[in-house]
Formats: C-alpha cells, structure tokens, sequence
C-alpha cells in the first residue's frame, strides 16, 4: 500500500489504492475542509501535492475548470475529492479551512 504523508501534521499513514486523497485524509482524522461531497463544485479541499503527483489519477476536465476559479493554484494544486491515490508514495500540504474559496 502506498503511504500518505501529510504536511504540515508529519503524520503518515498507509493509504488504499483508489480512494480519494480526501476520504484517505478524513480516515486519518485530518482537518479538511469539504462541502460538496466530492462533486468538484466548491474548490475547498484544495491542497498541493509536494511529492508523488504523477502517482495520482490525471486531472479531468471537471477538476480543472474548478482550478481555473481558484486563486493561488499552481502546478502542485488537486483537489482532493478528485484525485485518486495510485501505488506510489504522496505527500500533501493542507492549505487550511476555506483555503479554496
């Protein structure tokens, strides 16, 4: 299983191939903030992907046209509702509550 590493706690945890970065962070008690059940509409689970980005599900049209709406995106920005977890180790940065409005 791959390993989920998450900044700015430090905490890891073994992640199941396929899940959302986001369900994978809600297991883990994480504090993130998500109001759309995953549908791509609100853009508040925006995170960056320090490490492992090319072992996560590509960005579909969906998820990048809820990007192009959110200030401070780059080329490390997911949301984490939408992108799922592969076989390689990731490490994510949380923004905080509301970092995606």
């Amino acid at each position: 299983m791959p390993t989920l590493t998450v900044r700015p706690s430090g905490k890891t945890l073994e992640a199941i191939t396929g899940t959302t970065l986001l369900e994978a962070l809600l297991f883990a008690g994480e504090p993130i903030a998500h109001k759309c059940d995953g549908k791509a509409e609100c853009g508040a689970c925006h995170l960056f992907v320090q490490e492992g980005r090319k072992g996560l599900s590509k960005i579909l049209p969906r998820e990048n046209a809820k990007l192009d709406t959110i200030v401070g995106v780059g080329s490390k920005s997911r949301l984490a509702c939408q992108a799922l977890i592969g076989s390689e180790d990731v490490t994510v940065e949380l923004l905080g509550h509301g970092s995606g409005l």
